[in-house]
This record gives structure tokens, C-alpha cells and sequence, in this order.
């Protein structure tokens, strides 16, 4: 298993499997068990979903390259220099491969636009569960920057059951550096001009047909529009060269799921590659 070194000198482990044409998933692939991982359910979360993804797409005949950047930022933040330059580079270093595809979800799909602009390296892009025009890029930066600020001054915890997709239903416990990461890298995406995007490679951008997320007070009620960029810009991407999807009856955590996301992603990867 090889170990990365990423830019703030931190260092994180690579798993690679399967055969075929390359693909990164920026993911955690452990099989996580009991307390926490029924927390994640109640949450709406597939505890085992990267392990799901990196196996269906290894037994579809690719080679799956993966590596937990998210869980490796929770635990090594990096408050002050995650900008969408520093994530582009951190992802370059842990595909490792002379070419590859790249699947994210959510921010993930973000970064891998913010890396496909920075590299020929890439031989596809698939983006679940962020529009790749229209993007809620000042949305975000109020999210977070509310994030931020609730990280500096926990409010007390919910009493009731949580709820999945309702943020204020579970415990704030996010520390003030994670939080600042997450300003720090939608403030350096504010001036992106997503219109001056130029790419030849093949493209496709998912979401949940209902995938717009309503935050309440304590998120200074910020709307976040998902899916509804994505239909609204569906012809106009199309013509850029994007391949579209929504998926019906979904919101933001049922489209991540594998089973949800593999039917569309290998035949996608197939045709494409």
C-alpha cells in the first residue's frame, strides 16, 4: 500500500485493486462496525459505501485507486491553506497513476473539477451531487463560514432522535480547525468563473432530483441548490459535452449510495473509456 505525502507535510495511505483502466475515488474503502456505524445509518449514510463503490468498479473490470482525503483532512486539518490549488495538487499526488478517471461526490466532485483544469492527466470526469454549472459557490462559503463559527461556540445538542439530512438534528462536534479548512477553500473559489471551463474529456454530472438542501436558523437558514442548477443548465451542459443525470426521488444522501451510483457510473466508464 503506498503512502503520499500531501502539501502541509502530512502523509496518507493509497489502496489500489482491480485491473483496467484507472480510476480515483478520493474515498474511504473500511468496513466500519457498530455505535458509529449505526450512527451514520440513522443519519441516512451508508457506513460501507466506499467499500461498496471500490469493489462493484474493481469487479467490473477497472483499477480502483482510492484514499480516504476526507477522513485524512477531519483528522489532519489544514485551516489555513485548503485552497482549491492545494486540493488539486493533494488529489494529483494520491491518484498516482499516469492517467485515470476521477469520480467525487458532493465537495469531492468539486475538487476533481478544480483537478481536471489543472492537469491532462485525466482521462474522465464524473461529479455526483454538485453541478458543475451553476455551483452554490457563495451558498457554501456561508455554510461553512457558519460552520465555523458554531465549531468556536458549540450550541447544545439536539435532544431528539436524528433525522437524516437535517443538520440541526445531530451534535455539533466539529473542531474550529476542520471548520476553517472548508472557509479557507470556499473562499478561494469565489472569483471561479465556472463559465470559462474548457474540457475535452468526457464528462458526466449526477444528482438527486431533489438535492437542494434548506439549512435552518443556527445555518442562518442558507439554501443550498443542487440539483436544481443541474436541470436548469441541463441543455446548456449538454452541448458542452456533459452527460446529465437527476435521480428521481433521490435527496443528497440517497444519490451517493453505490447501488445508486454504480448503474450509472460503469456503463458511463465503459462508453467512455
Amino acid at each position: 500500500m503506498p503512502t503520499v505525502t500531501l502539501h502541509d507535510g502530512s502523509t496518507l495511505d493509497v489502496r489500489v485493486e482491480g485491473s483496467g483502466p484507472a480510476i480515483f475515488l478520493p474515498v474511504s474503502t473500511a468496513i466500519i462496525e457498530g455505535e458509529q456505524a449505526d450512527a451514520m445509518r440513522a443519519w441516512g449514510a451508508d457506513p460501507d459505501n466506499g467499500h461498496a463503490l471500490a469493489t462493484g468498479l474493481a469487479d467490473a473490470g477497472f483499477r480502483v485507486i482510492t484514499a480516504d482525503y476526507e477522513g485524512h483532512r477531519n483528522q489532519h486539518p489544514a485551516p489555513l491553506t485548503l485552497t482549491a490549488d492545494v486540493v488539486a495538487a493533494d488529489l494529483q499526488a494520491l491518484a498516482g497513476a499516469d492517467r485515470f478517471a476521477y469520480y467525487g461526490y458532493s465537495w469531492l466532485a468539486l475538487a476533481g473539477l478544480q483537478l481536471a483544469i489543472r492537469t491532462d492527466r485525466l482521462t474522465a470526469l464524473a461529479m455526483g451531487g454538485y453541478p458543475p454549472l451553476g455551483g452554490p459557490y457563495e451558498a457554501m462559503l456561508a455554510v461553512t463560514r457558519s460552520a465555523h463559527r458554531m465549531a468556536l461556540d458549540p450550541p447544545p445538542p439536539p435532544t431528539g432522535e436524528p433525522v437524516a439530512g437535517d443538520w440541526d438534528s445531530v451534535a455539533f462536534t466539529q473542531t474550529p480547525d476542520q471548520t476553517r479548512q472548508f472557509v479557507t477553500l470556499y473562499e478561494s473559489l469565489q472569483d471561479f468563473d465556472e463559465r470559462a471551463v474548457d474540457l475535452d474529456i468526457p464528462r458526466l454530472a449526477f444528482a438527486g432530483a431533489e438535492d437542494n438542501i434548506q439549512y435552518g436558523p443556527a445555518w442562518d437558514n442558507a439554501y443550498v441548490a443542487l440539483a436544481e442548477p443541474l436541470l436548469e443548465n441541463r441543455e446548456a451542459l449538454r452541448k458542452e459535452g456533459w452527460e446529465v443525470r437527476t435521480i428521481p426521488k433521490a435527496d443528497h444522501m440517497v444519490a451517493m449510495q453505490a447501488a445508486t451510483v454504480l448503474p450509472i457510473l460503469i456503463p458511463w466508464l465503459r462508453s467512455s473509456l
